[in-house]
């Protein structure tokens, strides 16, 4: 099984929430919240801070932890096909966005960044950590764990 420590922005100002649209190698996309990987010997809350900046381009705060999400993709549905399960756990925080202009991630897989209607986020094709980060934000569940989210439809791991 593969694993990631993964650390993910929820910015959620004026009814809606800072989404960035990440496109594969494949060339497939969905949304998704800025976020990602933390590197080995990071802290993850330095990790949210630096992927809000890579990915979008803006300047960001930690306002507060919302959570820890934590799931299994079985190898089935991962998006390369025949790789072994993986298990990611997902750190999300809080964040305000303080500075910067939206732009797409330089040499990345980040193609654009905007700010959605929260209402809107359900329409759009979308990263499963969308669900649970906007579930986090809305109900702030004092053990910070929310439940799985169903992936099919608009929604994908």
């Amino acid at each position: 099984m593969s694993f990631r420590l993964a650390a993910y922005a929820v910015c959620v100002e004026d009814g809606r929430v800072l989404l960035a649209r990440h496109v594969s190698a494949t060339g497939e996309s969905n949304w998704t919240l800025p976020g990602g990987r933390v590197e080995h010997g990071e802290d993850p809350f330095d990790a949210v801070i630096r992927e809000v900046a890579e990915e979008t381009g803006c300047d960001a705060v930690v306002e507060r932890l919302l959570g820890v999400d934590s799931r299994v993709i079985p190898s089935a549905e991962r998006t390369v096909p025949g790789g072994p399960e993986h298990q990611n756990v997902g750190i999300f925080y809080q964040v305000r966005i303080t500075g910067g202009l939206l732009r797409p991630e330089p040499d990345g897989e980040i193609a654009e960044s905007v700010w959605t209607p929260v209402p809107d986020a359900a329409l759009l094709h979308r990263s499963s950590l969308v669900d649970v980060g906007l579930a986090l934000a809305r109900t702030r569940p004092p053990t910070g764990h929310v439940a799985s989210v169903p992936v099919g439809g608009l929604i994908r791991h």
